[in-house]
């Protein structure tokens, strides 16, 4: 199995209404997101998929939350705006987006830090 991964950031307002502590008042994040493709047939050039598709699908969904209030998206409007949400959201857009014949979404994790993320995986 082959696998790619993209990564992009963008940054965003939010607040954890029914969370108790700090994450419960409005503060932002630069978020870093990687999205991963994994498949079995490489193309007549070697490759997977060319990064250049992937990385326009990551940059697609990632420029509709870059510099908003996640909370007034309304996939947030329903859910949390956690990090484990946006990666589901950022992973159904994509989705949606397409997938290339040789390969397919399989993660996307949403780093909030250099040392914390949270992801979403695709059911085996």
């Amino acid at each position: 199995m082959f696998a790619l991964a993209v990564r992009d950031s963008f940054a965003a307002a939010h607040r954890l209404e029914s969370y108790k502590g700090k994450c419960e008042a409005l503060h932002g994040h630069n978020f870093t997101v990687e999205a991963i493709f994994e498949g079995e047939k490489l193309d007549g050039d070697g490759m997977l998929v060319d990064f250049a598709i992937l990385k326009g699908y990551l940059r697609e969904v990632l420029s509709e939350l870059d510099h908003t209030y996640l909370n007034e998206i309304p996939f947030f409007r329903e859910r949390a705006s956690s990090s484990e949400y946006i990666a589901l959201f950022i992973y159904q857009r994509i989705t949606e987006l397409g997938q290339e014949q040789n390969a397919s979404l399989t993660e996307v994790r949403v780093w909030e830090s250099a040392n914390s993320y949270a992801a979403y995986r695709a059911s085996p």
